[in-house]
């Protein structure tokens, strides 16, 4: 699978590198010079929230460069060379810091600069930049540990990643501890997270207090060694690559500021190299292209020298830049048929140095009349579907000189167009019939026989709440303080326009209100707390802070205000100094939907000081008010190690539904009247995950807790 992703890298580098113009215009020193002023390019960057990573993840974590198959590209499990060991779906899948028990059962935000290292404290918590989506497992096992080249390996992932003693040797001569080592193919990958951290943080770093054995205490240097070695080793040694690209610009997207070692990976060693380099790259030579078609053709060379080494050539057409590529060959796409064009290229090293100029390959495309039309989709299927959305996937149609696109028809009507092999249909019908069929098309305009029909039924409409509201309280001792707001509205909910205050000792007036920020998903929490709460609030928290409104104690109500307008409150305004909720976790009742703006008792339930084991998650029930039966069906196997479970339910019950909940509360399942065959009702195709399954009928329901591994 490396070939196939230098090939991607090749051919889609221009196509996702969206370096805003001038973005870097002001980046001219050299040494510490350019990285402060690196820093003064990417710093102030939009904080999204500690749950808004599970929405940057949606665009930024998605395999689409090795299976391409719309799952999360995690660096602890990717198979680069085969088949992944198993995969995660991006929203049915997520964890926090537990629920997983093996390899596989979920993932998570792997901060790959500790949390510890800068106290847990935005916006460092929340910077996608170095906080990738991956096995919670493999991420607990690598805790804080430092990166680094494992000599004697203690724990070794389905992938090969490894923990144990350092290698003591090399160029990772010089530390003895425990270290934790990824694959060569993401090595560069953390190498420039690391690089990426050192300088957006370079105004802080050194005063956090905390020792951490990959850092000096400098602000400049940052790296002690042999980490600093280590890291610039993997930069060079394992190139910036088309994932990383992308997953830069889908970043860029959501916090507006870019990891500079990305786009520009000479600034490593033109920063860090204590050996500056003036010597240019010689000359690529040989330049031949060659399968030259009505639009494309490859370009081949041989490779140049240096004496540091080459890390990349520049590919010009006609004199205009045209890409970077990490090989010695390239891919050119896009050209006009029957034109002619001269290419050339350029060798440069890790600090910019720019060779001369290589030979010119002219190249006219061919003028072939292309009539043969793509082969038709035969295999078109719909997955994932919800009251409003439905995924269509589909292989790859083949064509005698190449598909260039898919269309998409809904109910034999034109529905969109796709470059790929899959469409993500959204604004649908609760409740309703739809018809979906794929043509393919290539450059010439030829279109293919219509494909098979994916018939789909979109799901019930669920109810949900109208709007955010309060979910949890924790005034606990010391500084234990947080407030957890939930969005069960159906839709992500952007939170700038919301901030909460404190009324205190319940008097005449609210305090100083304080910000949300990021968004805020369906069917997800918010968690402000304290900034010296303990850690297993600080675990779960999106937005910690210092500020007036997470200082409140027993008798100080806190209220959740909308463009400044009070919207839910816990505790009752102006009501004295007398203590409603001293060293108490309030939590609101799952059947609560909406906010409230007269505190009311009923709506909560209570619990012991510190209490805040459910902190982070809240359970919205949409479930009626059937009796609940315990007995009422029994689910096997459980765990179940394959897609397929039974229902066995008790002699003679009715049942009207069979409905599995992931943990977000999304129903994922919803089989109405079922047909029972001795009591049983068998389940397939059901995505790895921990589920909540529900049987009801029309005076009664019960549930049961399962896991498909």
């Amino acid at each position: 699978m490396k070939k196939l992703l230098l090939l991607l890298y090749l051919f889609s580098f221009t196509i996702y590198s969206q370096i805003p113009a001038g973005y870097y215009d002001t980046a001219t020193g050299s040494n510490y010079t350019l990285k402060t002023q690196l820093y003064n390019i990417i710093k102030g960057h939009t904080d999204n929230g500690y749950g808004g990573l599970w929405i940057t993840y949606q665009t930024s974590d998605i395999d689409k460069f090795y299976e391409n198959d719309g799952t999360i590209l995690d660096i602890y499990s990717e198979n680069p060379i085969g088949v992944d060991p198993y995969n995660f779906t991006v929203t049915t899948s997520q964890c926090g810091s537990g629920g997983y028990a093996i390899e596989g059962d979920c993932y998570n935000r792997e901060h790959i600069i500790p949390q510890s290292v800068f106290g847990k404290v935005s916006p460092m918590v929340a910077d996608a930049h170095f906080i990738a989506a991956t096995d919670g497992k493999v991420n607990g096992i690598r805790s804080n540990f430092p990166h680094g080249m494992v000599g004697t390996a203690t724990y070794t992932s389905q992938n090969g990643s490894k923990l144990g003693s350092a290698l003591n040797s090399g160029y990772s001569a010089g530390y003895t501890g425990t270290v934790f080592e990824p694959i060569d193919e993401f090595k560069g990958d953390i190498a420039r997270m690391y690089f990426y951290f050192a300088t957006r943080y370079e105004n802080v770093i050194n005063t956090w207090g905390v020792a951490y054995d990959m850092f000096d205490g400098t602000t400049d240097k940052v790296f002690a060694e042999p980490f600093l070695t280590i890291l610039m080793t993997w930069h060079t040694q394992d190139p910036v690559s088309s994932a990383e690209i992308a997953r830069n610009d889908a970043i860029y997207a959501r916090q507006s500021n870019r990891n500079p070692f990305i786009d520009h990976p000479e600034y490593v060693a033109q920063i860090w190299s204590t050996t500056p380099d003036t010597q240019a790259p010689t000359a690529p030579t040989n330049l031949l292209a060659s399968n030259i078609t009505n639009t494309t053709t490859d370009l081949n060379w041989t490779a140049s020298t240096d004496d540091v080494g080459v890390t990349s050539y520049e590919i010009f057409k006609d004199g205009v830049f045209l890409a970077s590529s990490a090989t010695n060959a390239f891919n050119v796409t896009g050209l006009t048929q029957n034109t002619t064009y001269n290419f050339t290229v350029f060798a440069k090293d890790a600090f910019g140095n720019t060779s001369t100029v290589s030979n010119t390959a002219n190249v006219t495309t061919t003028n072939i009349i292309d009539t043969q039309a793509p082969s038709a989709i035969i295999d078109l299927l719909a997955s994932g579907t919800t009251d409003t959305s439905t995924n269509l996937t589909w292989t790859a149609s083949t064509d005698n000189i190449g598909v260039t696109g898919y269309d998409v028809y809904k109910n034999a009507v034109f529905l969109a167009s796709s470059a790929t092999n899959s469409y993500n249909v959204t604004g649908l019908t609760a409740s309703t019939a739809y018809n979906f069929t794929v043509y393919a098309k290539d450059a010439a305009g030829n279109v293919s026989t219509v494909s098979n029909t994916a018939a789909v039924t979109t799901l019930a409409a669920t109810t949900g709440a109208s709007e955010l509201f309060i979910s949890e309280y924790i005034e606990g001792s010391s500084n234990n303080k947080a407030i957890e707001i939930a969005n069960f509205t159906g839709s992500s909910v952007d939170l700038s326009i919301y901030s909460i205050k404190r009324n205190t000792n319940g008097g005449t007036t609210w305090g100083a209100a304080l910000p949300l920020v990021g968004t805020l998903i369906n069917n997800d929490v918010y968690v402000i707390a304290n900034s010296v709460s303990n850690a297993a609030i600080l675990a779960v928290t999106d937005l910690s802070s210092a500020a007036d409104a997470v200082v409140f104690n027993g008798n100080d109500p806190v209220g959740l205000f909308k463009n400044d307008v009070l919207i839910d409150i816990v505790g009752t305004f102006n009501n004295g100094t007398a203590n409603f909720a001293a060293d108490t976790t309030l939590r609101r009742k799952s059947t609560i939907s909406s906010p409230n703006t007269t505190y009311t008792i009923a709506e909560w339930d209570s619990f012991p000081v510190d209490t805040s084991g459910d902190l982070g998650t809240h359970t919205f029930s949409t479930l009626s008010i059937q009796e609940l039966i315990p007995s009422l069906f029994n689910v096997y196997p459980n765990p179940a190690t394959k897609n397929h479970v039974t229902i066995s339910v008790a002699n003679n019950q009715e049942i009207n539904a069979v409905q599995f909940y992931n943990l977000m509360g999304q129903l994922v399942i919803n089989i109405q009247q079922p047909t029972l065959i001795y009591n049983k009702v068998e389940i397939n195709d059901i995505p790895k995950g921990m589920y909540i399954v529900k049987i009801a009928n029309k005076n009664a329901y019960s549930t049961k807790r399962l896991i498909v591994q």
